[in-house]
């Protein structure tokens, strides 16, 4: 069973920052972009960061306007992680933070091409 297991949230005050991680198993990893998406209360899930794989050059990363320059997306294929570090927190950043899998490998921000998602971790920013 293919298995996408978040972890790193938390509560942190605004303006902090916090690092999350995503282990995968049951797949291979290295074949799949992976993906951040975030959902807040009362509102539909939307795209955060994504990044490519690559094996002759580095993986193109993908932003949100909203967390560009503030946020940073990496993976360590060896380990089968995905990383998504958050600096300058927002209270508006709140939310279950989602990482997926997209076979396709573009890295897009469609959510119906993310193949396999976890369960999410929950991150709240205090202001």
């Amino acid at each position: 069973q293919v298995q996408l297991v978040e972890s790193g949230g938390g509560l942190v005050q605004a303006g902090g920052s916090l690092r999350l991680s995503c282990t995968a198993s049951g797949l291979t990893f290295s074949r799949y972009a992976m993906g951040w998406f975030r959902q807040a209360p009362g509102k539909e899930r939307e795209f955060v960061a994504s990044l490519t794989w690559s094996v002759w050059t580095a993986g193109l990363s993908t932003y949100a306007d909203s967390v560009k320059g503030r946020f940073t997306i990496s993976r360590d294929n060896a380990k089968n992680t995905v990383y998504l570090q958050m600096n300058g927190l927002k209270s508006e950043d709140t939310a279950v933070y989602y990482c997926a899998a997209d076979l396709r490998g573009d890295g897009a921000k469609v959510l119906a091409q993310y193949e396999y998602w976890g369960q999410g971790t929950q991150v709240t920013v205090s202001s």
